[in-house]
């Protein structure tokens, strides 16, 4: 498996729920009276049954404890039956949100690979949870269920394709930026013997705009087109505006307080300007951290989906 899969599961990973919990739904009764073993091992053994690649059915009660053996594709481990899965994903994430769901990837116990399991509370008819069923799916097999079909490749490829002639683009225009704010300290008005304050601010908005623009090209590089994605709990175009924003909000800063010394060089009475640069950037800061917080928690709710 490649880093490609990760991001592919996590891109069909709401696909794969759906899929799970329709087998789940379609096959173990649920919130009936006298629920018992008799009742459900038969019916997750037909969903096992019903996929040709399942790792493995088991059933574990309200507590976490695992009460059946692992029933895998060619035999049941016994052994397994007894052991306390309480503090596994699929356990605690079933029952804390009283509905079906699945996990990351993570290293099968049985084949070494990775593999992802859906799990299903069980509930009596007062409502309580009786049982979690619990189903191993290898990543591959899972990746095939959520995969994505032709029009999605192609608007993904297209989509592709536009980021990375923008970002390049982008990358022209700062580096072009950035070779003028040079050529501004080096070759043209600013010199060690006849120094001008407003041609050294000017090279600096250059570079600082510059930077801006170049941080830009990188996250669409990086994110868009590499698929590379560091942080967990800010992803995809949330995460771009998130760097967006900063770097406008850093660019924004640096000019403000270039404006205050300008300004308190040559005008004074122009340092109100300066301020309301200063109160922008306020603002930016505080809209920003109100829309990481809910960005957080919205993809808190969808990595649960």
């Amino acid at each position: 498996m490649v880093a490609s899969d990760i991001q592919d599961f996590s891109q069909g990973r709401t696909k794969a729920r759906a899929y799970f919990c329709y087998l789940f739904s379609k096959n173990i009764p649920n919130r009936l009276p006298s629920l018992s073993l008799e009742m459900i091992v038969p019916r997750i053994l037909k969903i096992k049954a019903d996929l040709e690649n399942c790792e493995g059915v088991y059933l574990l009660d309200y507590k976490g404890v695992q009460i059946t053996p692992t029933y895998t594709a060619n035999r049941q481990v016994d052994d397994d039956a007894g052991k306390i899965r309480a503090d596994r994903a699929y356990y605690y994430r079933a029952v804390r949100e009283g509905r079906c769901s699945i996990t990351d990837p993570y290293p099968s116990l049985i084949t070494q690979e990775l593999t992802v399991t859906a799990s299903q509370p069980i509930f009596d008819e007062k409502g309580n949870i009786k049982y979690v069923a619990c189903l191993d799916m290898p990543l591959a097999e899972v990746l095939k269920i959520a995969r994505l079909n032709k029009s999605d490749i192609l608007f993904s490829q297209f989509f592709k394709f536009s980021y990375a002639m923008f970002a390049f683009a982008l990358v022209a225009v700062a580096i072009f930026l950035f070779f003028h704010g040079i050529k501004s300290f080096f070759i043209e008005e600013i010199a060690g013997s006849d120094l001008i304050i407003d041609d050294m601010f000017k090279a600096t908005i250059l570079l600082t705009l510059s930077l801006a623009i170049f941080d830009l090209a990188k996250t669409l590089i990086e994110e868009e087109i590499l698929g590379r994605h560091k942080e967990q709990n800010i992803s995809g175009p949330h995460k771009t505006m998130v760097k967006f924003l900063g770097s406008i909000i850093i660019a924004l800063s640096i000019e403000a307080l270039m404006l205050v010394f300008k300004f308190a060089i040559t005008d004074p009475e122009k340092l109100i300007y300066a301020t309301y640069i200063i109160g922008g950037v306020a603002l930016l800061l505080v809209s920003l951290a109100v829309y990481i917080k809910f960005t957080k928690v919205r993809n808190s709710i969808d990595s649960n989906s």
